[in-house]
C-alpha cells in the first residue's frame, strides 16, 4: 500500500513540474536555477521553480501573460527583471528570431524572471 502511495505522490510531483507554456518559449524546459545551474527552473513564469499558480507569477510570468502566452518581439526585447538582460537573451534567442515548435539556436543564460545577482540564495534552499 505504501509502495502504491509513493508512486501516486511520484506521479503527482512530476505533472506539476511541467508547466504547460514551457513549449512557448524559448528553452522552457531549460531555465537553469540562479541557486544550482545543475537544476532546472520548471515553472518560468513563476516565483516557485516547480509551482505554478496565478498568485505566484514573477516579473516575466506577468508580462508573458499580459503578451497572451505568446513569445513575442516586444517580449523577447524586454527585460522582465530588470537584471541588464533582454528575455531573449536569457533564454537563448538573442536575435528573437525562435518560434514555438521549432529547437532554439542557443542555450538559455538566465532567468528572465529572476535576477541572478540578487536572489537570495543558501545551501538549504527549497526550489
Amino acid at each position: 500500500m505504501l509502495q502504491h502511495l509513493s508512486l501516486a505522490l511520484c506521479v503527482v510531483v512530476v505533472v506539476v513540474a511541467k508547466p504547460p507554456y514551457q513549449n512557448e518559449i524559448p528553452n522552457g524546459d531549460k531555465v537553469p536555477h540562479p541557486c544550482d545551474t545543475n537544476l532546472v527552473w520548471n515553472a518560468v513564469g513563476h516565483g516557485n521553480a516547480d509551482i505554478g499558480g496565478a498568485q505566484n507569477l514573477n516579473p516575466f510570468g506577468m508580462a508573458f501573460q499580459a503578451a497572451s502566452h505568446t513569445w513575442t518581439q516586444a517580449l523577447c526585447q524586454m527585460d522582465s527583471d530588470n537584471d541588464g538582460f533582454t528575455n531573449g537573451q536569457e533564454l537563448g534567442d538573442p536575435q528573437c528570431t525562435w518560434r514555438a515548435g521549432t529547437v532554439p539556436v542557443w542555450p538559455p543564460t538566465g532567468h528572465p524572471g529572476i535576477d541572478e545577482s540578487t536572489y537570495p540564495c543558501s545551501h538549504a534552499f527549497i526550489g
